[in-house]
């Protein structure tokens, strides 16, 4: 592993310590979208915290939480970066955002059973700070990886986060089917644990990023003039894209089939558990995923750089089209297995070309501030697409209709994204 991580960050001019202390990043956060958002929580939150409940009405509540975490980061990010492009503060960001994550996480061990409204608001909370701090994370891509570089390190950080992520899942599946091992009272304390050891793990790999990725120069005007002066720019940048037409016709490109790439990812486990599949089942499914997701990644990279990234991408987006449709016509945990080993072998590389084809796309002056709007439009997509697959659920009561609707979104993102001309 060691020789594929120096390789994937020692190409071109990019400095490898820089490069893999960005990196790390993804290796410790990943484990909130992995243990907590993507396996442990929407089991927790059916089971535990909505427990009774309707299967429809709890499915609803997770996409709506969600998607309310969705909006706040939506409608912040885009002034976000700008503030920090102008006070050099995206580092600052980043660790405020990535606090709140550690410590919302944390606090989902404490919520009692039933209590659903809470551990709502706490994993709203820490959906922000995760998703927040990811603005700010991609934005100093630009800052470690020279253009040459940056679909090989972009494709480095995500297949780091799949093996950061599934390294310490594995060890929290473990604790909940061997609890008495681990000297645990159950599977439950177990699962709340598994949020405290998420918490810890998040914190202690971003410090190599707090100090070793170095922060772009900016005006240092101070936060109160970066505010005034970032509004202003944030404006003027909306105004400066809709004059460049590969830009915003790879944004709105991104804003649709992303929705389906996160959708799925958020809300695959409580699709399988409404197809009446074990949870433990589903956290295998995962697993597989997460494992199979870091060489893909990494490989993905390498295809990027061989035939370009927008064609890495469409050929991702063609595969998830077929994951939807097979996964309307699913019925047996060996064929959520396979869907798994598919959505492994893309995910991550559909992520990581589309960050660094639009790090090709902007000026890098203003990373923060362009990538402030890319994350924006990711997570309006992720508003659509968990709420959208709640809704047809709740109201048809067929599952399978809800995986089905979310093709829509790729074969539109796709149409979009072939009209992109890229230098």
């Amino acid at each position: 592993m060691a020789d594929a991580v120096e390789d994937a960050a020692g190409a071109g001019a990019s400095d490898r310590r820089s490069v893999i202390a960005w990196a790390l990043y993804d290796w410790g956060n990943s484990a909130f979208a992995t243990t907590v958002m993507a396996g442990f929580f929407p089991i927790f939150f059916k089971q535990y915290w909505s427990a009774g409940a309707d299967p429809g009405e709890s499915t609803l509540k997770l996409g709506l939480a969600n998607s309310v975490a969705s909006i706040v980061v939506a409608l912040s990010a885009p002034l976000l970066g700008a503030i920090a492009d102008r006070a050099g503060g995206k580092k600052r960001f980043l660790g405020s955002f990535a606090a709140l994550g550690v410590v919302m996480t944390a606090g989902l061990y404490f919520v009692a059973k039933g209590d659903w409204a809470t551990a709502v608001a706490l994993y709203v909370a820490a959906t922000i700070g995760f998703s927040g701090s990811i603005v700010f994370y991609d934005s100093l891509m630009l800052s470690v990886a020279s253009d040459e570089d940056s679909d090989r390190v972009s494709a480095l950080g995500y297949g780091l986060g799949y093996l950061g992520g599934g390294i310490l899942f594995a060890l929290n599946v473990a604790m909940t089917l061997k609890p008495a091992l681990f000297g645990l009272a159950d599977a439950g304390v177990a699962v709340r644990v598994s949020f405290l050891l998420v918490a810890v793990w998040w914190a202690v790999f971003t410090v190599p990023l707090m100090l070793r990725v170095p922060e772009p120069r900016a005006g240092g005007i101070g936060v109160v003039g970066a505010v005034r002066t970032g509004a202003q720019q944030l404006a003027k940048t909306f105004r400066r894209i809709r004059t460049m037409p590969a830009v915003w016709m790879f944004l709105f490109a991104y804003w649709l089939y992303i929705d389906g790439v996160d959708t799925i990812v958020r809300m695959a486990v409580d699709y399988g558990l409404s197809l009446g599949f074990a949870s433990s089942s589903l956290i295998v499914a995962l697993l597989i995923t997460q494992f199979v997701g870091f060489p893909a990644a990494i490989v993905f990279g390498r295809v990027g750089e061989r035939i370009g990234s927008k064609r890495g991408i469409l050929i991702g987006i063609a595969v998830y089209i077929g994951v939807t449709v097979l996964g309307y016509f699913m019925d047996s945990v060996a064929e959520f297995y396979a869907l798994a080993v598919i959505i492994g072998l893309v995910q991550g590389g559909v992520q990581a070309l589309s960050r660094a084809l639009y790090g090709r796309l902007i000026p890098k002056d203003e990373a923060a501030e362009f990538f402030g709007f890319y994350n924006m439009l990711g997570k309006f997509a992720a508003i659509l697409g968990p709420a959208l697959m709640g809704w047809v659920a709740w109201l048809t009561g067929s599952p399978r209709l809800s995986i089905l609707s979310i093709s829509v979104l790729f074969v539109a993102g796709g149409a979009m994204l072939m009209r992109v001309k890229v230098e």
